[in-house]
C-alpha cells in the first residue's frame, strides 16, 4: 500500500478532490443504473412456427413393451368440492419407464454412461431431420433403415451435420394405440414374435458415430426393429452417448429439414428412461 503525504495542503487538498469526484461518479453511474430499463432476453415469435406435438397422452390404452408388468396408471386422490367451497382435484400416477412416447438413456444398455437426468440438454433440443420410410415399411413390417437409405436422404437435402435430432418415419403411427396392430403381437410377456420396422445396425452407427447424431428418434415401440433378439442399435446408440427417442408421434407432420425438436423428459435421477413431451418447430 502506498502512503500518501499530507504534510503539503496542496496536495491534501487535491488527494481530497479526487476522492470526492470518483465517489460522485460512482453514485452517478449507480443511479443511471438503477434508472435502465429491465434487460430481457428478446422474445421468440412463435407466430412464425408451426408446433407439431410429437406426444402421445399417457393412459390405460398406452402401449408398453410387453414384458412390462405394469402399464400406466393413475388414481384419483381427490376429486370435487373442497371443505372452501372450491373445486380440487389431485392424482397418484405410475408407469414404467419405458412405454408411451419417451427418452431412452444411454444407460438403458450401456453400463456407466448417462442416466436420464445427466443427459445433455443440447442433444434434446437441435435442428431435426425427418427420413421417410414409410412406403418401405408398409411393404414389410419387418423393414429396417438401411445406409443406401440415408446417403440418398443426403443426396436429396445434404449431408447431415453433427448436433441433429434424426427421426425415422416409419407411418406406424396409424397403428397406435391397438397393440396388436403397433407391436405387431399383443401378448403379455412375450416379446418374441413382434413386427415393426426401425433403425438397421449399420445405418445406426453411420448415424450416431459418422454424423455424430444429437440424438436418434422413431415413431414405433424401439429403435431395434421389433424381431430384434439383440438390440445392436440400442447398444451402439449408448455407447456413443446418443439417447433415443421412441413411440413419437405426428412425425409426418415434419418436413424433411427444417424443424426443430425439443424432446425433454421427465427428470428420473438414475433413470435409464423416461415419459417424454416432445414438440417440433417448423418455420411457417
Amino acid at each position: 500500500m502506498t502512503e500518501t503525504n499530507y504534510a503539503t495542503p496542496g496536495l491534501a487538498m487535491k488527494h481530497i478532490w479526487l476522492m470526492t469526484g470518483t465517489a460522485l461518479l460512482a453514485a452517478a453511474a449507480g443511479f443511471a443504473w438503477a434508472q435502465s430499463p429491465v434487460r430481457t432476453a428478446p422474445a421468440i415469435d412463435l407466430s412464425a412456427y408451426r408446433i407439431v406435438d410429437l406426444t402421445y397422452s399417457f393412459n390405460a390404452s398406452t402401449p408398453y413393451w410387453p414384458t412390462a408388468t405394469t402399464g400406466f396408471q393413475l388414481q384419483t386422490v381427490s376429486k370435487g368440492p373442497a371443505p372452501g367451497g372450491y373445486f380440487y382435484s389431485a392424482y397418484a400416477y405410475a408407469a414404467p419407464e419405458h412405454g408411451g412416447t419417451h427418452l431412452d438413456a444411454p444407460v438403458h444398455f450401456a453400463e456407466g454412461h448417462a442416466s436420464t437426468e445427466k443427459v445433455p440438454l443440447d442433444r434434446l433440443m437441435a435442428p431435426a431431420v425427418v427420413i421417410d420410410i414409410s412406403a418401405s415399411a408398409a411393404k414389410n413390417a419387418d423393414y429396417r433403415l438401411t445406409t443406401s437409405d440415408v446417403f440418398a436422404f443426403e443426396r436429396r437435402y445434404g449431408r447431415i451435420r453433427p448436433g441433429t435430432i434424426i427421426l425415422l418415419h416409419t407411418g406406424w403411427s396409424k397403428h397406435w394405440p391397438n397393440k396388436k396392430a403397433y407391436l405387431g403381437d399383443d401378448k403379455p410377456g412375450d416379446a418374441t414374435h413382434l413386427h415393426f420396422p426401425s433403425f438397421r445396425e449399420d445405418a445406426a452407427k453411420l448415424l450416431v458415430i459418422d454424423r455424430r447424431a444429437a440424438a436418434i428418434g422413431v415413431d414405433v415401440a424401439s429403435i431395434d426393429y421389433g424381431q430384434s433378439k439383440d438390440f445392436l442399435v440400442h447398444r451402439a446408440a449408448a455407447a456413443a452417448d446418443v439417447p433415443g427417442l421412441e413411440n413419437l408421434a405426428g412425425l409426418d407432420g415434419l418436413p424433411p429439414t427444417g424443424a426443430f425438436v425439443i424432446a425433454l423428459p421427465m427428470k428420473i435421477e438414475g433413470g435409464s428412461g423416461g415419459p417424454l413431451r416432445a414438440i417440433a418447430l417448423v418455420p411457417r
